[in-house]
């Protein structure tokens, strides 16, 4: 290992074990989510299709600046496609105003971007997102304890498995990038997910036969998806996973105040 990949391992490590809003987990079921960054109108047209087809649903993390522009992850959604993922039960979720980096402004106007991105949303859609994931996957020590407390959740870019206890500050979540060669190394990890029985989140971004670098084709996005079926995993939004979660918890507490009693 280079000194480089050291030096980003003890950084990653670091940003994981500080400033954390730990939180237990025990769904008792293995989890998979989907998820698509920005989000180009592929990811909804072609990734939504696909999901739907197992009846399942995506969490889309949404830059309102980026409405209606192209880039090289093709033709950006547009704001009827806001409307028709909700009416299908996908969730939107957000991703800053300007899609800007943490490490690229000042932590105040990181914060001030968040909460306006937030606010787009809700202006276009009347829903506000409580769930968040950090543009370009950049984060710092300073933006994780500035801006977690303010959100449900907000996910990274680091992989591996969330659970036995969540980070909401940092939830990790595993790139789906490329064609059909990965096959193996997804169905490797939704098995091992099965196992532990924890949260296993996914991101990508366009979903085309010939995808961006940071994409993937509709067959890589199929396997996984009919992978995490066959294994027994629930698919669930992020939204519908902390939800769920947060039922549970309110039931296991109506049920020791009723033993007390």
């Amino acid at each position: 290992m280079s000194v480089r990949s050291q030096l980003g391992t003890a950084r990653r490590e670091m940003l994981c074990s500080l400033h954390r809003r730990s939180v237990p987990f025990a769904s008792g079921d293995a989890i998979v989510s989907f998820s698509f960054d920005d989000f180009p109108r592929s990811a909804y047209i072609v990734g939504g299709a696909v999901l739907e087809e197992f009846g399942a649903r995506g969490t889309y993390y949404t830059a309102v600046s980026l409405m209606s522009t192209t880039n090289e992850l093709g033709e950006q959604f547009v704001l009827d496609d806001l409307h028709a993922l909700l009416e299908k039960g996908h969730e939107l979720a957000s991703h800053t105003l300007s899609h800007i980096s943490c490490r690229s402004v000042s932590l105040s106007e990181f914060r001030t971007d968040v909460a306006k991105g937030r606010q787009a949303i809700e202006e276009l859609t009347g829903v506000n997102p409580g769930n968040f994931a950090y543009p370009f996957g950049d984060v710092t020590l300073r933006a994780k304890k500035a801006v977690g407390p303010d959100l449900a959740s907000a996910r990274s870019i680091f992989p591996g498995f969330n659970g036995p206890y969540l980070d909401l500050n940092l939830l990790r979540a595993n790139s789906l990038y490329g064609d059909l060669d990965r096959s193996s190394w997804l169905r490797r990890l939704i098995e091992e997910n099965n196992r532990r029985k924890g949260w296993l989140i996914f991101y990508t971004h366009d979903v085309r036969s010939n995808p961006s670098p940071f994409g993937c084709t509709p067959a890589l996005l199929e396997v996984a998806v009919s992978a995490a079926v066959r294994c027994g995993s629930r698919i669930r939004t992020v939204q519908e996973v902390l939800a769920k979660r947060d039922r549970t918890i309110r039931q296991n507490e109506r049920v020791h105040l009723a033993a007390g009693m």
